[in-house]
């Protein structure tokens, strides 16, 4: 009888990780960023029903990246956790922190478990605060783990790439259309070395906000193609 293949456990864990890496590399970008009135999600996606960017409270956004049938697992469990925890206490005790701890615990139960693959996914949960030192931008990677974003965070395709491009130009008291026409340079500087910048369409677009200066309980609201496409045809968007 042939004895059992051995595989030591940290390569078990580097295999996992470079697994759940290159499924989360072939995913279009999702660029988070903050703006003079609030938070700021734009993310290259043509489909009009499978959003990247979704509202899980009322002022906490959530955006990802990967499997869509994954991350929209997570965008549900992280809609009933806020829901239970707001019916149970106060819906104020809902906070962006607690919902990224959430998902950290999740996240990293799956990824270390032999019996599952790891989730191919990213995510940003976003809290909108009552002034703007108050924001918070986390973001989790596949294996749990927690980043605390100061001002933007990229994830997707070619991350590094694109951070470097909005990070040069950023700051936190850009008005709208400047954050927005940012984040498409950004998106569209992924053409490839050599290469001019992609130039990508309101069509192909899903950008939403957390606005502070809404007056309504809930902040978040998306801005379709007819309000995007002014934006862009302002200065700063390759062409």
């Amino acid at each position: 009888m042939s004895s059992p293949f051995y595989v030591a456990p940290e390569q078990q864990m580097k295999d996992r990780a470079d697994f759940a890496r290159k499924g989360i590399a072939r995913g279009r970008s999702v660029v988070v960023l903050r703006y003079a009135d609030g938070i700021c999600f734009v993310a290259e996606n043509r489909s009009q029903a499978l959003h990247k960017v979704s509202e899980i409270h009322d002022r906490i956004g959530f955006a990802a990246v990967g499997r869509y049938n994954e991350f929209e697992n997570l965008r549900i469990a992280g809609i009933r956790h806020a829901d239970m925890r707001g019916y149970a206490y106060d819906r104020a005790d809902v906070t962006g922190r607690g919902l990224a701890n959430a998902y950290a615990q999740l996240l990293g139960t799956i990824f270390s478990s032999a019996g599952e693959k790891p989730y191919e996914v990213e995510l940003v949960v976003a809290e909108l605060g009552a002034t703007p030192g108050e924001d918070q931008i986390y973001r989790l990677t596949y294996d749990g783990s927690v980043g605390d974003e100061q001002h933007l965070a990229v994830m997707g395709g070619s991350a590094d790439v694109i951070t470097e491009v909005v990070a040069a130009a950023h700051a936190d008291d850009l008005p709208l259309e400047d954050a927005v026409r940012l984040a498409v340079r950004g998106l569209a500087s992924d053409a490839g070395p050599g290469q001019p910048p992609r130039t990508i369409g309101a069509e192909a677009l899903e950008v939403a906000v957390l606005d502070r200066s809404r007056s309504r309980t809930r902040k978040f609201r998306r801005l379709p193609a007819g309000v995007l496409q002014p934006m862009l045809a302002g200065p700063g968007q390759p062409g």
